[in-house]
């Protein structure tokens, strides 16, 4: 889950976002309201009708590549999606089959015992065939930004102008190819500060990691056997290049008890050589470590 029409605003907003706004508004609102009755109802026909036809595809590969059960666990969700009612609508922007529309005020995830504070909420859609479909929501927590949250609150649109993610961009993301189901789960995780750093899997599974420590699941799983896993390493700027680096390829256990067993390192320790820029290097998924995952 990602990061008007007011009078004391118009001033500040170009006539073509307000054409946009005014043309738009209804429409997007309701591709929205679609798509979140259809998360909330579970309800499969309708999901499938509003949202993107690569985000369905790219959900897919992501559940099936845990396990887990398509379509059914596209609504397996830790809260609902927010409603846009309460909320004030700053700006929407149209770029090529692209829009988003830039929410703002108390928005509710109905969370118990959470009071919703005042944040952002970005809906991105792809218009398909002269259809607008839902893509992604992205919440952005503005705590951290006092001051720009006051500006928001009496309509001073700064903020979302100097901010690209807050505007629709033209780019209409490639179709995936879908993938096979995973017969064993895996994990790479990636460890850069101050560095960016792509990853991809057996040419299928592509990771982008920005001054990151995360992980992120491989799609179509580890196969059995040999593994290629292809990176690149990019220096940030106000990086110091000497800063320590890990890429890791994990297999998820299949077993209570067992831990997830690593497969795969490459690790530059702090103020060492710099990374390679480019590598490609193996991991083999050998029936030894699959009994390690069912605890054999």
């Amino acid at each position: 889950m990602t990061r008007s029409f007011f009078v004391p605003v118009i001033a500040l907003v170009s006539s073509s976002t307000l054409f946009a706004q005014a043309e738009l508004k209804p429409v997007l609102e309701k591709t929205y309201g679609l798509w979140r009755d259809a998360m909330v109802r579970r309800d499969v026909s309708t999901w499938q009708q509003v949202t993107a036809k690569h985000r369905q595809i790219d959900i897919r590969n992501r559940l099936v590549s845990e396990k887990k059960a398509f379509p059914a666990s596209v609504f397996e969700t830790p809260v609902p999606p927010p409603t846009l009612s309460g909320l004030k609508l700053l700006q929407i922007s149209q770029k090529g089959a692209t829009a988003k529309a830039v929410y703002f005020g108390k928005i509710d995830f109905g969370v118990e015992g959470a009071a919703p504070t005042e944040n952002l909420l970005c809906v991105s859609f792809l218009n398909e065939a002269g259809t607008w479909r839902y893509d992604k929501a992205e919440f952005v927590n503005l705590s951290a930004l006092p001051a720009v949250r006051n500006e928001l609150a009496t309509g001073e649109l700064k903020y979302l102008k100097e901010t690209p993610e807050a505007n629709a961009d033209g780019k209409v993301p490639d179709m995936p190819v879908s993938v096979s189901p995973a017969k064993t789960v895996a994990k790479v995780y990636v460890f850069c500060p101050g560095r960016e750093v792509e990853v991809q899997i057996n040419k299928v599974s592509r990771h982008k990691f920005t001054n990151a420590k995360e992980a992120e699941t491989i799609l179509g799983g580890a196969r059995d056997g040999l593994n290629e896993v292809q990176f690149s390493v990019r220096k940030l700027d106000g990086g110091t290049g000497k800063e320590a680096m890990t890429i890791r390829v994990y297999l998820a256990p299949e077993a209570e008890g067992v831990k997830p067993l690593k497969v795969f390192e490459y690790q530059v320790a702090e103020n060492a050589a710099l990374p390679q820029a480019v590598g490609t290097k193996t991991f083999e998924v050998d029936a030894a470590s699959l009994a390690k995952l069912k605890g054999k």
